[in-house]
């Protein structure tokens, strides 16, 4: 922050996409540094503020330094700064207040378009069978089902795995197209996600019922 020429008092609001520890680790010292308001939805309100992976609770490897939740979030919410507004859609599943961010942007050449910061409908760690929180198979049907229309073309997210952020970049410079520019990547990624879901599911109530 401060070599890009900002002080870290010029952060004003701190938002994450989910509370699992490689995405909100660092939120504690950030809010501590900087004074920022913690923002994010009431799911993950838990996760947060005890810096603990919910129903995994006895895993010490998966905690992080906790962080006090100024402002919850709900579905289609706003967040407004500076002349940005960033809309919240609630992904759940993942983590119980799994949250997708989107925001207008403009390309260089002042065409608008939707970035879209999607959280994550992998089940990662997450049982299923037993559930590693009350709702959460209905939870990861419930994104799988609503996702999709979500709207956004500059596809982002958590992982730059997801979106194959270092190919894109490099791409940046060669003729054709801004790679960024998405929507159809966003959207493989929902269907790879909803079935590894589905076949973990089918996994794990055969194994239950074994």
């Amino acid at each position: 922050i401060q070599s890009l020429g900002f002080k870290l008092s010029d952060v004003k609001i701190l938002l994450t996409s989910h509370g699992h520890f490689d995405h909100a680790g660092g939120l504690a010292r950030l809010k501590a540094d900087t004074g920022a308001t913690m923002i994010a939805a009431q799911g993950d309100r838990y996760a947060l503020e005890k810096g603990v992976y919910p129903g995994s609770e006895s895993n010490k490897a998966m905690n992080f330094p906790p962080v006090k939740v100024d402002r919850v979030v709900k579905d289609g919410d706003t967040v407004e700064l500076g002349g940005l507004t960033l809309t919240a859609h609630l992904t759940p599943g993942h983590t119980q207040g799994c949250t997708t961010w989107t925001w207008p942007v403009k390309d260089r050449d002042g065409g608008a378009h939707t970035a879209l910061y999607f959280c994550s409908a992998s089940v990662a760690a997450n049982s299923l069978v037993p559930e590693q929180y009350p709702g959460i198979v209905a939870d990861y049907r419930h994104t799988f089902a609503t996702a999709r229309a979500i709207p956004g073309d500059v596809f982002l997210a958590p992982h730059s795995e997801f979106f194959d952020a270092p190919a894109k970049q490099a791409r940046l410079s060669q003729p054709g197209p801004n790679p960024f520019i998405d929507r159809a990547g966003y959207l493989k990624v929902i269907d790879a996600q909803q079935k590894g879901f589905e076949d973990a599911l089918a996994k794990a109530k055969a194994k239950a019922a074994k």
